[in-house]
């Protein structure tokens, strides 16, 4: 039963910004943490110590009381606190000197220890939150993300930890699927191997550990929590998702609104605000001559920033671009991804060298200098939990182009809504022709300029900050929490 005064959250993830980032969830664990403690709570954000962590961060400190099932493990933790939550950092021997992305190699293949070393990660978080790894601190929520964390809620049942678990599904795609041999390496015991439990099509499902067993499900928006509920987007586990609908919530994710922030940014060459837009003219210029792109203020320039896999809809991008190119529009693209569409993308850049820029790489600052210096952020996914482009985007006076799914559909409003609150574009459905005449309406509507000032000005007014969602959240832990 939770507490009536501040409560005490431990927070799992495998990623967060500002330590490590592949996507959305780092970007996600790295704020709704600071928001929860900036309302008076006791965070603590808990993620793996991965080797690029380690060469980055080479000062963190060892916390020496802690005690772990794994001889040589250690927890970390940074020497000054990152805003106002702690971060703990578990060192697992043996897989936390391993460079790279924390998930696949560079050929996209999974580590072939991805299921010892989350279901251990999602243990140990377990055995921290009902203070039983040495730790003096016992947590009142025990709140997880995704297919790497989602054996904590498991371990805490069979743990009989007192905490209240919360598991957070950020993309359903991503199950954590593993042999058989997973479930006795990890120690758990063999009746959750059933399909009411863990086993999936004859596979070990981390993912369904979060669904079946936490006391609250929640996704990053309310649109996903509908379409996963459905056996399009279900990924096979629709049924469990139904049958837990009374303790399933669709919560709109926010955005920093301080690091995403035009009139403050340090990575962009100019600042501006809804008031004077001035300054995003300098930011499209300048990107233009970083990318090597034709310095035309008024060449219509898109912009995208994706993971390049099919459900981004990269393959619609490439499709429409004849017909950017064709009415004068640029593009600037960055992200890995599918060697196929990364190779295609690559070709195109070679051959159109002054109209489209690719950067194959993650790189944050140039990530908020195309959103300030484009004119139209692309975001056709196929589906989409929630996505935080779009909202940067409006925020940065980019009107996004986006398929209506999960939390774009939540987030963004169509030219034509009648509510007259319009701040970008939406098509329906996934297709090349309704893409193409998204298109064209932005085309359009970009060369009428007051009308386009409109379009801008409503959706850098808009609120996407963290704190009317954290306060949800909290809503969340009050009703899942256990009854005395």
């Amino acid at each position: 039963m939770l507490t009536q005064g501040p409560l005490r959250i431990l927070f799992v993830a495998s990623e967060a910004t500002p330590w490590i980032k592949t996507g959305g969830l780092a970007d996600v664990a790295g704020s709704l943490p600071q928001a929860l403690a900036e309302l008076g709570h006791d965070v603590r954000l808990l993620i793996p110590a991965y080797g690029d962590v380690l060469a980055q961060h080479p000062r963190l400190a060892e916390v020496p009381v802690f005690r772990a099932p794994v001889a040589g493990a250690r927890l970390l933790t940074s020497t000054a606190e990152h805003d106002s939550v702690a971060t703990w950092f578990l060192d697992l021997p043996g897989v936390s000197n391993r460079r790279g992305n924390p998930y696949h190699d560079d050929q996209h293949r999974d580590w072939p220890d991805n299921g010892y070393r989350f279901g251990m990660f999602a243990r140990i978080a377990a055995m921290l939150a009902g203070g039983r790894a040495g730790i003096e601190w016992q947590a009142d929520v025990l709140h997880c993300n995704d297919w790497q964390t989602g054996l904590a809620p498991v371990y805490a049942m069979l743990g009989r930890v007192p905490a209240t678990t919360v598991f957070t599904v950020h993309n359903l795609q991503y199950r954590g699927l593993f042999g058989r041999d997973a479930l006795f390496e990890l120690g758990l015991p063999d009746w959750l191997w059933h399909y009411d439990a863990l086993e999936f099509h004859d596979q070990l499902s981390f993912i369904k550990g979060g669904l079946a067993f936490a006391d609250a499900v929640t996704t990053v928006s309310p649109t996903y929590a509908a379409e996963i509920c459905q056996s399009a987007l279900g990924q096979g586990l629709d049924g469990l998702l139904r049958a837990r609908g009374h303790r399933l919530y669709g919560l709109l994710n926010g955005i920093d609104d301080q690091v995403w922030n035009p009139a403050e940014d340090p990575h962009i060459p100019a600042a501006y605000d809804a008031a004077d837009l001035a300054g995003k003219r300098v930011c499209k210029t300048a990107l233009q001559r970083e990318m090597q792109l034709a310095e035309n203020a008024d060449a219509p320039l898109f912009g995208v920033i994706s993971r390049l896999v099919e459900q981004k809809g990269i393959d619609l991008i490439l499709a429409a671009l004849p017909m950017l190119l064709a009415n004068g529009a640029q593009l600037v693209l960055l992200g890995r991804g599918d060697p196929v569409i990364e190779a295609a993308l690559r070709r195109i850049a070679d051959e159109q060298p002054t109209a489209v820029a690719v950067r194959l790489d993650f790189d944050e600052g140039l990530a908020h200098r195309i959103e300030a210096g484009a004119d139209i952020y692309l975001m056709p996914s196929r589906f989409e939990p929630c996505g935080l482009n779009q909202m940067y985007s409006q925020r940065y006076g980019t009107p996004p182009l986006v398929h209506r799914c999960g939390g774009l559909a939540d987030s963004v409003t169509d030219l034509d809504d009648p509510s007259g609150e319009a701040t970008g574009f939406v098509f329906e459905p996934a297709s090349a022709e309704a893409f193409n005449d998204a298109i064209v309406r932005a085309l359009d509507c970009f060369r009428q300029p007051a009308r386009w000032r409109r379009l801008q000005e409503t959706g850098m007014r808009r609120d996407f900050g963290w704190q009317r969602s954290a306060q949800r959240y909290l809503e969340v832990y009050a009703e899942a929490a256990p009854r005395m």
